[in-house]
């Protein structure tokens, strides 16, 4: 398997890092911000990259991922495989967790069970049975072999159960659920991690101190507190960078690049994510969302064709998005394991095409469809949505736009209220096995009802191959058949755009995107 050189050659691409420090930094406050808040502190909780980012500040899981994408020893020190389905791990020993708890085997089998009930279960979906060997060893059963264990279990986090326990945090509320805005592990925080919490203001600020007893002893970050902001709004966000009130910021707007690049004290690190961006279909209810009492339109894969077909994404690119990105035909991108690069091409911008296949699938005079997007999630995002409502109302649809705040629409979505969506993911585990199972298999992201015998066949069998030659063979398999189905429109791998302040020696960016405050070190 190539995944980590194929991330290795992702970061180099990045530039890995904004400077080098070679001497401990200052002590300082490090203040960024970005255009959406957490979805809250529960680790089990909000399959969210932003959210993911934070936790992995507080939280630990047994394998972490480094930023060019190779696997280190966490709260694991070293694991093996007792069989092909057994993996035995032997957790650090004088690890606490911020309340002072021990951690522990418990702690290990407490999360596992826990993490089972939120969109953070793929993590551990393969995992059959756990048991504690002695206090600081643990061993997993797996659904047969399964290649990418480590890759999966880097966010998993773990819980201390005694703190769990105390404050009956058992059960996990994902944001926009009953309970979610008072359930306490989304408020407070209790992981091993470098970073504990101080406060947290929805939508206003989380700050963070150092743990002055994470086990890896002090970090040469030079960070004394650390405030997150969330600012919905790019002009506000810009003016906050240059106004000093920022040390970071991201994504920088594509209009305001030049602005930003000519600004004193400030420097622009751009790069590739593993962040694909696509549109989904609702392909499983009878009936028309957007037309109700109407068949549904989205289960012919005639009518899905001739959608991808009006899109002219190269304009989108262009024009839209700067140059900045890279259209794409396959949902994921070349730094996931899966990808097949001979099958990363587009249909052809084909708006007469789009009219016939529409009158061959009965709807010669179009019919009525939302397309629902997020308006401060991802690279211009609405504006994305905005030039693909006209395109499709150019061949026939009459289609408009549903723009909402990311937290609502992810609630929307978890409520499968969309018949077609723009969404963005990276791959938990830079696996193909992640989408396959959270987008288009049972994940809790298959908002659209979508199921395929023969791709699901190919997941599967890929799932448990340990063979290099059959994985590949299988990947092709799938995205084959993904092609001729169409349950998505892919459109294009997302950039990573930071903004960074004099103030921050040195930054290290990681093609998962988002910020982890011990990649940072302050100037001296």
């Amino acid at each position: 398997m190539k995944l980590t050189t194929a991330l290795a050659a992702a970061m180099m691409a990045l530039g890995l890092a904004a400077g080098t420090a070679t001497t401990p930094a200052q002590a300082s406050t490090f203040t960024w911000a970005t255009a959406n808040d957490i979805l809250g502190l529960d680790p089990h909780a909000n399959n969210h990259g932003v959210t993911n980012a934070m936790k992995s500040n507080i939280y630990e899981p047994l394998v972490a991922r480094q930023p060019d994408g190779s696997l280190q020893p966490a709260l694991a020190t070293r694991w093996e495989q007792v069989s092909p389905t057994t993996w035995r791990f032997h957790l650090r020993q004088n690890v606490r967790f911020h309340g002072g708890e021990a951690f522990t085997s418990a702690d290990v089998l407490n999360s596992l069970e826990r993490v089972r009930q939120n969109d953070m279960a793929y993590t551990v979906a393969s995992i059959t049975a756990a048991r504690a060997v002695d206090a600081h060893t643990v061993e997993f059963d797996t659904r047969g072999p399964n290649p990418v264990l480590l890759q999966d279990l880097t966010l998993f986090f773990i819980m201390s159960q005694g703190w769990v326990q105390a404050n009956n945090a058992f059960a996990v509320a994902r944001a926009g659920q009953p309970g979610a805005n008072t359930a306490f592990a989304q408020l407070n925080a209790n992981g091993t991690g470098p970073f504990r919490v101080t406060e947290r203001v929805a939508d206003e600020r989380t700050v963070l101190v150092p743990n002055p007893q994470y086990w890896g002893g002090a970090l040469e970050h030079g960070i004394t507190r650390a405030v997150f902001r969330p600012v919905s709004s790019a002009p506000t966000r810009v003016a906050a960078l240059l106004s000093r009130e920022l040390d970071l910021m991201y994504h920088v707007p594509l209009q305001d690049i030049p602005r930003v690049q000519q600004a004193p004290g400030v420097r622009l690190m751009q790069g590739p994510t593993a962040r694909s961006i696509y549109l989904g279909f609702d392909v499983a209810r009878a009936d028309a969302v957007d037309n109700p009492g109407n068949p549904n339109p989205l289960r012919d894969v005639r009518v899905r064709r001739a959608i991808y077909q009006a899109i002219d994404m190269e304009t989108i690119r262009r024009v839209v998005l700067r140059n900045s990105t890279i259209a794409a035909g396959l949902p994921i991108a070349a730094a996931i394991s899966g990808h097949v690069q001979e099958l990363n091409t587009r249909l052809p911008f084909d708006v007469e095409a789009s009219r016939r296949l529409l009158t061959e699938a009965g709807f010669p005079q179009g019919f009525r469809l939302a397309l629902s997007c997020p308006n401060n999630r991802y690279v211009n995002d609405e504006a994305i949505c905005t030039a693909i409502v006209t395109m499709l109302q150019r061949a026939g649809i009459q289609a408009r736009l549903n723009a909402l705040p990311f937290g609502r629409f992810l609630q929307g979505g978890a409520n499968r209220e969309y018949s077609f969506w723009l969404l963005g993911w990276t791959p938990g585990n830079f696996d193909m096995s992640n989408p396959a199972r959270e987008l288009l298999g049972e994940g809790s992201f298959n908002w659209g009802g979508f199921s395929d015998e023969a791709m699901n066949a190919a997941a599967a069998a890929r799932a448990t191959s340990v063979d290099d030659a059959e994985r590949a063979r299988l990947a092709r398999a799938y995205w084959t058949r993904f092609q001729e189905v169409l349950p998505m429109v892919p459109l294009h791998q997302e950039p990573q755009i930071f903004a960074v302040r004099e103030t921050v020696a040195d930054f290290t960016m990681r093609v998962s995107e988002d910020l982890e405050l011990r990649h940072v070190r302050m100037r001296r």
